[in-house]
């Protein structure tokens, strides 16, 4: 009986948290603006592997940024789910550095000279307005051995890891994402 009671107690417990607690994305607030996505960069090739450096710079409008999104898009696998980045409070105004993505997979998955992706990144506000998304193809290419400094604004020392996408690609023929 005790059981029962605390099955009954958890389940209604959850109940009420889903009611208050707000279901995942905030609606935009009539009449604010987006994010600005000011300046970006990325290589566009390199080996399977690689440490991918995406830069962005951004700038809070009406709302202070609360996160960055980062969806791939994998020819033959389709669209990945969308990885989020919440962001600091320091760079809730403006924001300047890179997100950092270790392309190999934890899951043994090789991809092969000329799999391409297209990673699309967008900055969203605590008031739920998404910036304009920013693009990036990337293929994978062996003989590449290290990005190229980046450019400007993007080429100064010290510019800050943002945070990591943390997304598995698949290889041919292991399903659709």
């Amino acid at each position: 009986m005790k059981a029962l009671k605390l099955i009954y107690f958890m389940s209604l417990l959850l109940g009420v948290m889903f009611l208050i607690a707000p279901a995942g994305e905030t609606q935009p607030q009539p009449g604010t603006k987006a994010p600005v996505i000011t300046n970006s960069y990325a290589v566009d090739k390199g080996r399977y592997g690689i440490i991918w450096k995406i830069y962005i710079e951004a700038e809070a409008t009406d709302a202070e940024m609360a996160k960055i999104a980062a969806v791939v898009d994998q020819p033959g696998q389709g669209r990945y789910p969308t990885d989020f980045t919440l962001l600091k409070p320091s760079y809730r105004n403006h924001l300047k550095g890179y997100l950092q993505w270790n392309t190999f997979s934890s899951k043994g998955i090789t991809l092969g000279e000329g799999d391409q992706i297209i990673l699309r990144i967008s900055v969203i506000d605590k008031v739920g307005n998404e910036s304009r998304e920013v693009v990036f193809p990337f293929t994978f290419v062996s003989g590449v051995k290290d990005q190229p400094k980046p450019l400007a604004p993007f080429d100064q020392e010290g510019i800050p890891r943002l945070g990591y996408i943390s997304i598995d690609l698949k290889g041919p023929g292991k399903g659709k994402c």
